[in-house]
This record gives structure tokens, C-alpha cells and sequence, in this order.
């Protein structure tokens, strides 16, 4: 139906102040314009929207049922309106998709930062697996995200950066398991319970396409979709758990030496190709 916005706009003056002389004075225009409005709007609706009387001005059921749909769409407008004009202060949205990890251990002092210096930026964070958080990129339901890599999903049509590299380890409480200094070939790690991220993942997909390429098969007591988890099972001396070297926190775990060091990985920021970037999200990129 073809009504134009402004007819609705004079509908909400009106319904708001239920005077029509009052809608008058806050639209700059004649009383006798606000009365044509209303009755042009009312013949393209097929309803009566206003009960009219010398003394008041009521709403009908289908006045009510009307304004509950353009109060929200008109304020709506007027933010965005407000949004667009204020060029001294960021604001907008940020919609980033990262994994639990790689928020908590990576993100987070980002995070920080940026919300304080742009406090009216609203960000939304969505949390899935780096593989699946391509997923959420090629549906558009995020600017940008910050994930693992190699990454069987993500392809060249994306853009990326490296943010920045590092090594998969494997950590233990010394009590439960006293290696000690001795370097343990891949072949022979795997005589104790090894712990590790589900072999769908970036992860479990790198750590199979490794051992593989050494002629090992890697065969997990655990398989877990948690690091925390997995260091929080490690510290009880219930296996062997490979998480990130950046997430190692203390004295309670020591890394079990292992003659070669497992390949290097990358965190990588990612976008969608050709796509225009919002002005929060380009700011963010800054910070990283």
C-alpha cells in the first residue's frame, strides 16, 4: 500500500498529544493540514483511526492497534536520523563472531579498550567455533570475525590479516604425569591420555592433519568443545590436554617437551570481500 511517511508521522503527533491543534504546533504546519492528513490516511487505511469531539480527541481499537507499529518504526528513524548527525562521537553498531578462546584470551583487552573510548558503540559478540564462525560471516550476521587458522572454511573470497602466530602445546599437571625434561616424540605421547577439542574443529582438523603427516594416528581419551574445560581436567591430572600456548596460566601445568615443535598457527582477522564496512567496525580493526 502506498501511503507516504509523512502522512504517518502526522498520525503519531496526533495520537501521542490526542490534540490535533497541539500536532499542529510541533509540525510547523496549519491545524487545518493535520485534519486533511489524518482523514487522507484514514481513507487509504479504510479505518477510522480518531473519535472526535469538541472536547477531546480518543483513539479507536484500530488507532491503538496502528500507533503500536509506527511509535517504534518512527523513533527508530529518529535515532538513526540522530546517529548520522553526530559526526563528533562513534557510534553505530559492532557485530563481531569469535570462539570462546579466542575472546577470553585474545579479544577481551580489545574489547576493553574500544568500549571505553566509544562507550556508545553497541557491540554484539557471538560466540561459536572458528569453523562456524565463517558461517556466521557468509550470513552476514556478523562484520567481522577473529578466528583460527588454517581454516577448512575459510576460503580466498574472504579478506584476512594475521593478527598474530602461535604453537599448540601440550600441558599437564607434573604430579599426575612426571615427565619430566625428557622430549617425547609424537609416537610416544600418545601412551598417555591425550585430551583435546572436538576433531571437527580448527583445531582437532590441525592436530589429525600433524600426526597424520608423521605417520601417527591420534586417537584422544577425551574430546571436549572447551579449552577452560580441558585445562580445568588437566590441572586434575585426568589426561593430557593440547590447548593454545597463550592460555597456559600457571605453575599448576607445565608443557610436556616434545622433540618437534608442532607447527605454528595464526589468529586472523576476517571480512567479507567487497563488502562496505561500518565506521565501528573499521575503527575496531584499528585497534587490532
Amino acid at each position: 500500500m502506498d501511503i507516504n511517511l509523512e502522512l504517518y508521522k502526522v498520525f503519531y503527533f496526533v495520537a501521542t498529544t490526542l490534540s490535533f491543534s497541539q500536532a499542529s504546533r510541533q509540525l510547523y504546519i496549519s491545524q487545518s493540514a493535520v485534519s486533511q492528513a489524518i482523514k487522507t490516511l484514514e481513507k487509504k487505511l479504510g479505518h477510522t483511526l480518531f473519535i472526535r469531539s469538541t472536547k477531546k480527541v480518543i483513539l479507536t481499537a484500530e488507532g491503538e492497534l496502528l500507533l503500536q507499529h509506527v511509535k517504534p518504526a518512527l523513533e527508530m528513524l529518529g535515532e538513526g536520523e540522530a546517529l548520522l548527525s553526530d559526526e563528533k562521537l562513534l557510534t553505530g553498531h559492532l557485530r563481531i563472531g569469535a570462539s570462546d578462546t579466542i575472546c577470553r584470551y585474545f579479544l577481551i583487552s580489545y574489547l576493553q579498550k574500544f568500549h571505553q573510548d566509544h562507550p556508545d558503540v553497541r557491540i554484539k559478540i557471538t560466540n561459536s567455533t572458528s569453523i562456524g564462525c565463517v558461517e556466521l560471516l557468509e550470513n552476514r550476521q556478523v562484520d567481522l570475525i577473529v578466528c583460527n587458522f588454517p581454516n577448512s572454511r575459510l576460503t580466498t573470497s574472504f579478506q584476512q590479516k594475521v593478527l598474530c602466530n602461535f604453537h599448540d602445546v601440550f600441558v599437564a599437571n607434573p604430579d599426575a604425569f612426571p615427565i619430566g625434561n625428557t622430549a617425547l616424540t609424537l609416537e610416544k605421547l600418545l601412551n598417555y591420555p591425550i585430551m583435546m577439542l572436538s576433531p571437527h574443529s580448527t583445531t582437532g582438523e590441525y592436530l589429525n592433519r600433524v600426526f597424520s603427516s608423521k605417520g601417527v594416528n591420534l586417537s584422544p581419551e577425551i574430546v571436549l568443545n572447551s579449552n577452560d574445560l580441558l585445562l580445568d581436567l588437566a590441572r586434575i591430572g585426568l589426561g593430557i590436554a593440547c590447548v593454545p600456548d597463550y592460555m597456559v596460566p600457571d605453575a599448576s601445568l607445565v608443557c610436556v617437551p616434545l622433540e618437534e615443535t608442532l607447527p605454528p598457527r595464526q589468529i586472523v582477522l576476517a571480512t567479507q570481500t567487497g563488502l562496505p564496512l561500518s565506521e565501528a567496525a573499521r575503527t575496531f580493526i584499528d585497534y587490532l
